[in-house]
């Protein structure tokens, strides 16, 4: 669910007390995109191609996989736990809202799109960098896609998800 506990069961209490202001309560566009651009920061400060990411910059000098980096070992622990914590919100907040089969759905439909775009010669096959950005952005547009759910379904639908309430 892309809102917390608290906000189910505020917007839940709100409904049942007849104030639908609370209830139906929306993001609107700005807010999912948003959420979007968030997911893709997220993803891209983790790992990137063009080598700028944490991953360049702490965990492949670490594996031997690139040159040692310099920069202080409590700065970069920080950047580890604020990813981390990030990663914890997000990947929380889209389980909750679209579940794994709804997530592994969303992926197979980004999958798909990347096929079609290699079947259409639009992104070459050999263009690793290419196939890496498409698919950074699939995964941040899931992930941003996800914690909106709720919020996109209550106003397609009508229908509010909540937590349980009790």
């Amino acid at each position: 669910m892309a809102h917390g506990r608290a906000d189910g069961r505020v917007a839940a209490r709100a409904e049942a007390a007849g104030d639908l202001s609370v209830a139906k309560t929306s993001i609107g566009a700005a807010g999912l995109l948003m959420r979007i651009v968030g997911a893709l920061v997220l993803v891209y400060a983790t790992f990137n191609p063009t080598g700028h990411s944490y991953f360049h910059w702490v965990i492949a000098p670490l594996i031997g996989l690139g040159p040692a980096s310099g920069g202080s070992t409590a700065l970069k622990f920080l950047a580890g736990v604020v990813l981390v914590t990030g990663w914890v919100v997000v990947l929380q907040a889209t389980r909750r809202s679209i579940g794994l089969t709804g997530a592994f759905l969303a992926l197979a439909l980004c999958g798909g799109l990347i096929w079609l775009l290699i079947e259409q010669h639009v992104v070459a096959p050999s263009g690793s960098a290419a196939i890496a950005h498409i698919a950074l952005i699939a995964i941040g547009l899931v992930l941003g896609v996800g914690m909106s759910w709720s919020f996109l379904t209550r106003r397609l639908t009508g229908q509010i998800d909540t937590d349980q309430v009790g």
